[in-house]
């Protein structure tokens, strides 16, 4: 039997959709549709999902699969990970989804340091909001999440790091006339007469930005784009002024692409801080425990 077409199987009654897993699977609906074909032959040509209604609905033989699929699968997780404890060469792939800032400038240093002393260990990085990188975690499909808001939800749920905190800076083009003759502070009603970009629905960014300044809302938002450095070369390109997070702001400011701005009369746009996330009571290698131990302790 073939165990990641269980946990497929496990992850597709939670998304209740052959295209949507699959767009969040590195496999096409067709193959993920060919391994469901494949446990039905298994067990004695069943039917494990009802494909003539429009809503996803379990047989009564899919529910009972579910039901010891979820068991079989918590109990190998478990056991390889209790055997881990005597292997020093047990190959492992730890999955981290992560927000732009965590996974692209904050853990990149720690994972290098970490796989360096630890080869065995693979490290699989996803670059995605922090909206869909907690989904990814609630849903089981990634090992841990690196995010810069908990998007509304309850801390509760999860055990976290502080990785650190930042502010936001409005931005634009080093040559938009609201900086010309050198200046770099402005008044907010000067930004409302520009066009506007900021991130997607999702991004902890703008919900952050969103939930502490109320003002954005007389901006004269005209673009959304799931990408800071799309938005860096728009700015950059354009009379555009836009939003961003101050550690990336800094790097594209110190390469010429874009210019900071400080606001009268708001000392501080918006603050955030940036955590390393897992769920609760999840049982972990002793790798990936490792790991988080470190983590937690270069971040007290």
């Amino acid at each position: 039997m073939n165990l990641e077409y269980l946990r497929n199987f496990i992850k597709l009654t939670q998304y209740k959709s052959f295209s949507k897993l699959a767009s969040e699977l590195p496999i096409s609906q067709s193959t993920l549709s060919h391994q469901i074909s494949q446990l039905e032959k298994e067990f004695g040509e069943v039917v494990l999902i009802n494909r003539t209604t429009k809503m996803f609905e379990l047989t009564k033989a899919g529910k009972v699969l579910l039901e010891y699929a979820q068991k079989l699968i918590e109990t190998y997780d478990i056991c390889r990970a209790e055997i881990s404890r005597f292997s020093d060469k047990l190959e492992e792939v730890m999955t981290i989804s992560a927000s732009t800032i965590p996974g692209s400038h904050i853990l990149p240093k720690y994972i290098a340091d970490f796989r360096n002393k630890n080869p065995n260990l693979t490290f699989k990085i996803l670059i995605n909001n922090s909206q869909k990188s907690l989904e990814f975690l609630k849903n089981e499909m990634v090992d841990f999440a690196g995010i810069g808001s908990f998007m509304g939800g309850n801390e509760r749920d999860f055990d976290y790091i502080k990785l650190g905190e930042e502010e936001f800076k409005f931005i634009c083009s080093p040559h938009h006339e609201l900086v010309k003759n050198g200046i770099d502070t402005v008044k907010f009603d000067d930004l409302t007469k520009y066009p506007f970009i900021w991130r997607e629905k999702g991004s902890g960014s703008r919900f952050t930005f969103e939930e502490q300044f109320p003002a954005y809302k007389d901006l004269d938002i005209e673009l959304e784009i799931n990408d800071n450095d799309s938005i860096i070369s728009t700015v950059s390109d354009s009379n555009y002024v836009g939003i961003m997070s101050e550690i990336m702001a800094k790097k594209a400011e110190s390469a010429g692409l874009i210019k900071t701005l400080k606001i009268k009369d708001y000392s501080v746009i918006a603050k955030r801080d940036l955590y390393f996330v897992k769920l609760k009571q999840k049982e972990f290698s002793q790798l990936k425990k490792k790991f988080w131990n470190e983590l937690k302790s270069n971040n007290k």
